[in-house]
């Protein structure tokens, strides 16, 4: 069902690939968008090593929910830029390529735990992300991400 990578060697196992999931802060998100048109995006998100799911939030409506409910398959993307080598102008970078079915979180204090951790990566204190929720947390959707296959891969820039 999904390609092997060509490129076997560089692959990056399990563990570091939930390693860098954990450790980033941004990915490119990707559905089938109108018109056949792929749509990808920048998003901030939150890898639950529990359950083993990606989980970002968003407003309402708009295209990115238009394109989940027309097809849930997604992909989602993260790298890290990874150290530069003294005396070498590239990058030892990796990769991590998510293929998953996102879906709208509707279950209430699920929902609300999962807002709250993703939170806590982002804001700086408990009480300023404890007034975010306050705040926003009525006009915000919560995304998840069940992830159907992941593959990872080191890169020598060079």
């Amino acid at each position: 069902m999904f390609r092997e990578m060509r490129r076997f060697k560089q692959a990056l196992t399990e563990e570091e690939c939930v390693a860098v999931l954990k450790e980033e802060k941004r990915a490119t998100f990707a559905v089938h968008g109108e018109d056949g048109y792929p749509y990808a995006l920048p998003i901030n998100y939150w890898y639950d090593e529990n359950d083993g799911c990606i989980y970002f939030h968003c407003a309402k409506e708009g295209h990115k929910l238009d394109a989940m409910k027309a097809d849930d398959k997604v992909c989602f993307t993260v790298w890290q830029e990874g150290p530069q080598e003294p005396g070498e102008w590239w990058y030892h970078m990796k990769s991590v390529i998510c293929f998953g079915r996102a879906e709208v979180m509707e279950d209430g204090d699920e929902k609300f735990e999962k807002a709250r951790n993703f939170g806590a990566k982002y804001f700086p204190t408990k009480e300023y992300l404890d007034e975010e929720l306050a705040h926003s947390y009525a006009r915000v959707n919560m995304v998840r991400i069940r992830i159907d296959h992941m593959t990872g891969k080191r890169v020598k820039e060079n």
